[in-house]
């Protein structure tokens, strides 16, 4: 798919819309697997072929400045018997992206619609 100057592709505006709603619900920030779990709820699920896919998208994200990443604690997966997690979060340039995104896809919504029927 092309990228129009600007525009973000479906998937990383299906993954700034879950950030919102993940930080919504109390998490500033957010690892990849619970990312992929809460596109699957939003029913998103078909953006997202295959993890790769999702982080490549994260990857792409924090290189516009959409998104900051960082490692979570040590500590935290030493006592969890786990590998370590990145952590994401949306930053106020993220946010500002999906508040274009929503302008557009408005506008582009009025354009398509006929003004009057003629008789």
């Amino acid at each position: 798919m092309r990228r129009k100057p600007g525009q973000l592709l479906p998937l990383e505006l299906a993954i700034c819309e879950a950030a919102l709603d993940l930080r919504a619900r109390g998490g500033e920030s957010f690892h990849g697997y619970e990312l992929a779990r809460t596109l699957r709820r939003a029913s998103d699920a078909r953006l997202l072929t295959a993890y790769g896919t999702l982080y490549r998208a994260l990857g792409r994200l924090e290189d516009m400045g959409l998104l900051e990443s960082r490692w979570e604690d040590p500590a935290i997966p030493a006592r969890e018997n786990r590998p370590g997690r990145r952590l994401y979060s949306l930053t106020a340039k993220g946010e500002a992206a999906l508040d274009t995104a929503y302008r557009q896809e408005a506008l582009s919504s009025r354009k398509r619609r006929p003004r009057f029927a003629r008789a």
